[in-house]
């Protein structure tokens, strides 16, 4: 990869030479993969936003990167400067790119938008504005409604633009491209001697939302769950004819135009998405400016469609128009088409074809690596993780993008109808997940005989473990104790106390370890710390705060973290006395004791555990202060606080809590979760899966 001449970061320039080709896709897509490998930021040599609004595709971009770089300063000039001055423009974009660059191993630089800001064309001056980057361009062409030789033909001419501007390509993406064309599109490009990379024409990276349709249109929601305003309407028809005709021509995640006070085509398409063996509709519109006629508007509310249903102020075909015309954005928080985009991504443009761009090697190992390496980890080996609350928007979201990405195989535990059709008005596909109700699954009579053969010591019955099982916490964990999977996670909507007493009574805790504890991966800007424990053990006695120390070495050592373990007190080394200072003495103990291999030092301050100058006065000779990686709090009232405070005071990202000591793979989720929580949390589970049955083989 060249660099660019200043001894800082390497870049990697990415334009196109017409609208609508999915730039932003692609440069998405190869940002996340770069940012695995270490400090990547993002530039926009000349910014899209109009003055005082902001530039949303690099609002997104900037979601991705590994520094934390100011927006301001991730930009280098506006569409007035480079009109008023170009040369002035490029000289302001080289100085303020090289203070980004200053900062980072790998810039990914996004050009401009196609808005012919520069004579003789757009590409022309994105490419000279690569060369005096020294950045090589990554050219992304838009191969929809093209044959492949036709593709081959304008890769050469644009190629051949580059070239005259002096800078270098370094490679090509036909995006957009028919499906059954990919091959030989890539082929032919390939000819060119450039590097190759052709990607299918996905739908749902261009459609617009129903909000989007909604602000296009000047509409209001006249009924409807507003939060399926952001589904994708794929397809938008006008529901002009009779009602069986409109009915033939219904198709999934479609926005049907009607006039408001066509009543029939209203109640049919209302009755339709909620009947089985029809599409699910993106919403309705009802244009013209109309309200249904009361005693329809009556109807209408008492059926209590969840199916947005819009209406706007405009005539047929301009309402028509209007949505043909609205093109889909990918912000920041379009998280179906972010999961979309980078799975078509990673499918495409696999992580390793870009290693070439990490030409700096680094100990730095930030959130967004952390988190894809967690990800690449888990879909490397799939495992079968249940997730008992499929009743709940979030977890269907993440089963959504884990279904998306490839991270792991799902069964959800729910009323199977109510889940699928929660998940259809969702737009997310279950169709490869097995939904199990214990209410009525005939798995309830074999986990009972089974439970109550664990439990007679304790007086259990057949009639009450039958009880039992039909709770989803009871069900799932027998799942998991019978290898029907390889992995639980719960706890969105159930307290920890009804995910972990199942777990103590059937999966029980692992040979040689007493106590069940947690830890939380705790990313900040340039290394992950593992904290333990910081969400189950009030009050552990020396003995279980051993276990807990050397359990969390163990945890820390299975994500790739080398473990060095600080015993955290109040007082350093033979500084301090007391009750609570000398069970921290007497647990480091025993854990030198039972884990002689590891590397332990306590009792020790945080300061004294993590900054490497206070280290050096405090304990000069230790092969663990001033470089822990493993913290291990004395109580869960000194971690639960340290580890919020940390994550709200600097910033981190706290991934957790990570159970550890059971038999089998567990993990307990906050009931605030959002949706990256659980995606990372299910991750985590299928790691923990493909090391025990490495352990075990």
């Amino acid at each position: 990869m060249t660099g660019n001449g200043t001894g800082s970061a390497s870049g990697l320039y990415i334009a196109s030479a017409e609208g609508d080709s999915g730039k932003s896709t692609v440069a998405l897509g190869v940002l996340v993969q770069l940012a695995a490998g270490g400090r990547v930021g993002v530039f926009r040599p000349i910014s899209r936003a109009a003055a005082g609004a902001r530039d949303y595709v690099l609002d997104l971009l900037i979601e991705y990167t590994s520094v934390d770089i100011p927006y301001a300063d991730c930009i280098g000039v506006t569409y007035n400067d480079v009109h008023a001055d170009p040369d002035g423009a490029i000289t302001e974009i080289v100085t303020r790119y090289h203070a980004v660059a200053a900062q980072c191993d790998t810039v990914l630089i996004l050009g401009s938008d196609y808005t012919d800001v520069a004579s003789p064309s757009e590409l022309s001056y994105n490419a000279r504005i690569a060369a005096n980057l020294s950045a090589p361009l990554l050219l992304v062409v838009k191969a929809l409604d093209k044959t492949p030789r036709e593709v081959k033909a304008m890769v050469e001419m644009l190629t051949a633009d580059i070239r005259a501007s002096h800078a270098s390509v370094a490679g090509v993406v036909a995006n957009r491209s028919e499906p059954h064309h990919l091959a030989e599109i890539a082929t032919l490009i390939a000819e060119t001697g450039y590097r190759a990379w052709a990607l299918p024409e996905e739908p749902v990276l261009f459609a617009p939302t129903m909000a989007e349709l909604s602000t296009a249109l000047d509409a209001t929601l006249y009924s409807g769950d507003e939060e399926l305003l952001e589904r994708e309407a794929i397809d938008v028809m006008v529901g002009g004819m009779t009602v069986e005709h409109i009915l033939e021509r219904l198709s999934e995640s479609m926005a049907v135009i009607a006039p408001a006070d066509r009543s029939d085509v209203l109640l049919a398409l209302v009755n339709a998405n909620a009947a089985q063996g029809f599409p699910r509709l993106a919403g309705i519109i009802l244009n013209g400016g109309l309200k249904p006629h009361p005693m329809i508007d009556a109807l209408v509310t008492g059926l209590r469609p969840t199916l947005p249903i819009l209406q706007c102020p405009y005539g047929t075909y301009d309402t028509a128009r209007i949505c043909a015309s609205t093109r889909g954005r990918i912000s920041a928080g379009s998280v179906r088409k972010i999961d979309a985009a980078l799975a078509l991504m990673e499918r495409y443009m696999p992580a390793d074809q870009f290693s070439e761009l990490q030409q700096h090697s680094s100990d730095v190992v930030t959130p967004q690596m952390f988190e894809y390496q967690l990800l690449a980890q888990a879909k490397s080996d799939l495992q079968h993780i249940v997730l008992p609350e499929g009743d709940d928007d979030r977890i269907l979201r993440a089963a959504g993008r884990l279904l998306r990405r490839g991270v792991a195989r799902l069964t959800l535990l729910g009323q199977e109808d109510s889940v699928r059709r929660r998940a259809e008005e969702l737009g997310i596909d279950l169709s490869d997940v097995d939904i199990l109700d214990p209410l009525t699954s005939e798995l309830v009579d074999e986990f009972a005989a089974v439970y109550t053969e664990l439990r007679k010591h304790k007086g259990m019955t057949l009639e009450r473990a039958h009880e039992l099982m039909l709770d989803e916490s009871y069900f799932g964990t027998m799942m998991l104790h019978t290898g029907m999977v390889d992995g639980m996670v719960s706890g969105a909507v159930h307290t920890t106390a009804q995910t972990l007493r199942p777990a103590f009574e059937i999966i029980k805790t692992q040979p040689g370890v007493s106590t069940v504890s947690s830890v939380f991966f705790m990313c900040l800007a340039d290394k992950v710390l593992t904290y333990g424990d910081c969400a189950v053990v009030p009050d552990p006695t020396a003995e279980e705060l051993a276990d807990i120390a050397i359990s969390s070495a163990g945890t820390a050592a299975a994500f790739g973290i080398d473990p060095r373990v600080a015993m955290l007190s109040y007082s350093t080394g033979g500084s301090g006395s007391g009750a609570d200072v000398d069970k921290v003495r007497t647990a480091t103990g025993l854990v030198r004791e039972r884990a002689p291999e590891l590397l332990v030092e306590g009792p020790i301050q945080y300061d004294a555990a993590i900054e490497p100058s206070v280290a050096s006065s405090k304990m000069p000779d230790s092969p663990v202060a001033g470089k822990a990686t493993v913290l291990i709090f004395p109580d869960l009232n000194t971690g639960n606080n340290t580890y919020k405070a940390v994550q709200r005071s600097a910033g981190a990202i706290a991934i957790g809590p990570v159970l550890q000591g059971l038999n089998k793979p567990m993990n307990d989720l906050s009931r605030g979760a959002l949706v990256s929580d659980i995606v990372n949390t299910v991750a985590i589970t299928a790691i923990q899966a493909q090391n025990l049955k490495k352990a075990e083989a």
